[in-house]
């Protein structure tokens, strides 16, 4: 079997839909018609610069191919080198890690379709029968009064959470920045009105994308300790692990990271220095076999996972497929219930039952294929102002 396609599309994600602002998928087709399906998961400015990129790379390292061999293409990807290529783009970031996740994804849809079993079965088995999900409380932002977080955060628990995350302040750029008393105090009070409306029924995550100085996230740490919040999600910016472990090293709230990681050598330096012990693995980023590959890893040293996810329901479906095989699984980050648009895409729609994720048990991805005329319906959509979690 060899893949003799790609085919790309940019679907606009119109108000009031949550989850980004543009979703560009990928299909492969193999010389037999079977389908895969992938997700480049956070395309957000870059979405036309992906799609070339997707058919630069594809029409060199994927057509061809064997979908079988995963780790080929994914090494072939990952180090962009056949035959004399060069070796200078071997550490890929956020772009091209979308472009190997996204091949890599679909690959394993066309490989659990062809043997007509989830892909999860070939990654070690079901181990976690249903999975915790948790949601952005999108019904509340960074700047609103803090009494009404409380109220917003019982509307997320009513659907069946018991889990949830917020940003408590607005981000700010440049970045690392200092934090004043004042947003201090907001954030002390926005972490007071959701305690006292849940209270010990549900976790709360914390989300700063890494936009404090160390000693201003160590600050803010205190203020979390005193609501039991459940992570403190990249409290400075990723590219330093030093100081995050220093920020680790001086509160009890687990440190969370790993959206912007890519691969398990980024993850190594984190493990070792023990700068997190929650390891938001973005599947999107890795592919799902490196995902697991890092979920050892961390497994290995006491860490849990609870993968990133902030995107459309193809690289959510990758997620799964992973979340299900791993025994440090924590959580699942998805879109509030994975409704409306979410649903609309794709012909089998994630399904959440009381806050858990119930794992499909169809072959590849779980959710059938996607509806290219659900795509073509949104086109994409230009920049507009609007929070970057979705409000």
């Amino acid at each position: 079997m060899k893949i003799v396609k790609i085919e790309t599309h940019i679907m606009g994600n119109p108000p009031p839909h949550r989850g980004g602002l543009n979703w560009v998928f990928v299909k492969l087709v193999t010389d037999e018609g079977i389908e895969g399906w992938g997700e480049c998961n956070f395309a957000r400015y870059r979405e036309y610069t992906l799609v070339q990129l997707l058919k630069e790379l594809g029409n060199r390292f994927v057509i061809g191919q064997d979908p079988f061999d995963v780790e080929k293409i994914w090494e072939g990807l990952y180090k962009s080198s056949r035959a004399h290529t060069s070796h200078i783009f071997q550490h890929p970031g956020g772009l091209t890690g979308q472009a190997i996740g996204g091949f890599e994804m679909a690959c394993w849809d066309i490989i659990g379709k062809v043997l007509n079993r989830p892909i999860y079965q070939l990654l070690g088995g079901r181990r976690n029968e249903k999975l915790r999900a948790y949601s952005y409380l999108y019904d509340w932002g960074a700047g609103d009064p803090p009494e009404q977080a409380g109220p917003a955060a019982m509307g997320l628990v009513e659907k069946g959470f018991t889990l949830f995350k917020l940003d408590p302040l607005p981000p700010y750029v440049p970045q690392p920045r200092e934090i004043s008393l004042k947003e201090l105090r907001y954030a002390d009070a926005v972490f007071k009105s959701i305690r006292d409306a849940v209270g010990d029924e549900c976790d709360v995550g914390c989300g700063t994308h890494g936009q404090f100085t160390t000693h201003s996230a160590i600050r803010l740490a205190k203020v979390l300790e005193k609501h039991d919040v459940l992570w403190f999600e990249e409290p400075v910016p990723p590219e330093n692990v030093d100081e995050l472990a220093r920020v680790a090293q001086h509160t009890s709230v687990p440190i969370a990271t790993g959206e912007r990681l890519s691969t398990k050598w980024d993850y190594r330096r984190l493990l070792e220095k023990q700068a997190a012990q929650i390891i938001q693995v973005n599947v999107g980023l890795s592919g799902i076999l490196e995902s697991k590959k890092i979920a050892g890893m961390a497994e290995a040293h006491y860490a849990q996972v609870a993968p990133w996810m902030h995107c459309g329901p193809v690289a959510c479906a990758a997620n799964i497929q992973l979340d299900v095989t791993i025994p440090n699984f924590l959580a699942q980050e998805v879109i509030e219930t994975m409704g409306g648009l979410q649903a609309e895409i794709v012909e089998e729609p994630i399904k959440i039952e009381k806050g858990y994720i119930v794992p499909s048990t169809e072959p590849g991805l779980g959710i059938g294929g996607v509806k290219v005329e659900v795509l073509d319906k949104y086109p994409y959509q230009p920049e507009r102002k609007r929070s970057p979690f979705g409000r």
